[in-house]
């Protein structure tokens, strides 16, 4: 609340009602570039909340391994081994699955990371390439039934990757997330608060929209590659929309 008697008084309650509301939101870690960011906040009628890291925990594990003409060790190797050098967070929950199950990995070479796809690499001497669907048919790799498996993982929130070696397909793994302890009930609040809440997510759209009905978010959009997110929020922006992005990374700022 800001009561005003005289200019002098203004001069006065202005800053310091800034002050105490910038110095507010610090204490919940958030951060105002300035007075006049503060002010819009007001104006907030649509968040859009990355999903991982952010409305879950960013720790996702290996749930499932579907073989197609392989070992279970040997599909765990060859993606592990590929994904060693990775910081994406489904690489390294594939090599720590690996490891868990006491499998050894060897250094790749050739590494190549393809944004919004996958990754390809060579892993003793042979071609590993590991990520979704849409990659595995852009190189034309034979799923067979392997498709249907994904869709019954993505179903149940699962985001599953294909592993193929040296152009053969031998198999899926299939890692997942756990949503946040709070993040249904702060959903809760914010559409309380007459907000509409997304959820923007590079999953393919069966994995996003199982997800989303878990912490009861209405409105999903899934397959985005990272440089596509802020055409995502100018769009929503085009709509006569006021869009307040959440993250937990410097890509979503």
């Amino acid at each position: 609340v800001l009561i005003i008697a005289c200019p002098c008084a203004m001069g006065l309650a202005t800053p310091t009602a800034i002050m105490v509301g910038t110095g507010k939101g610090a204490e919940q870690g958030i951060l105002f570039k300035n007075a006049e960011s503060l002010e819009r906040t007001q104006k907030i009628d649509t968040i859009v909340f990355d999903k991982t890291g952010t409305l879950t925990r960013g720790e996702p594990k290996v749930t499932d391994v579907v073989l197609h003409d392989s070992s279970e060790r040997d599909i765990l190797f060859y993606a592990g081994s590929a994904e060693k050098g990775s910081e994406h967070p489904l690489g390294e929950a594939i090599v720590q699955g690996a490891l868990i199950r006491g499998i050894a990995l060897e250094q790749a070479d050739a590494f190549e990371a393809l944004p919004g796809h996958g990754i390809k690499a060579t892993v003793k001497g042979r071609e590993v390439v590991l990520g979704n669907e849409k990659l595995m048919t852009d190189r034309m790799i034979d799923l067979g039934r392997l498709s249907v498996d994904a869709a019954r993982l993505s179903a149940q929130g699962k985001t599953p990757m294909f592993v193929a070696v040296d152009g053969k397909a031998s198999g899926i793994i299939a890692v997942a997330d756990t949503p946040k302890e709070h993040s249904r009930e702060a959903v809760g609040m914010l559409k309380s608060l007459g907000l509409e809440v997304v959820m923007l997510t590079g999953d393919n759209r069966r994995t996003a929209e199982a997800i989303a009905q878990e912490m009861g978010i209405d409105r999903v959009i899934a397959e985005v590659l990272p440089h596509g997110k802020m055409d995502v929020v100018k769009q929503l922006q085009a709509e006569g929309r006021v869009v307040a992005m959440v993250g937990d990374g410097i890509n979503d700022a």
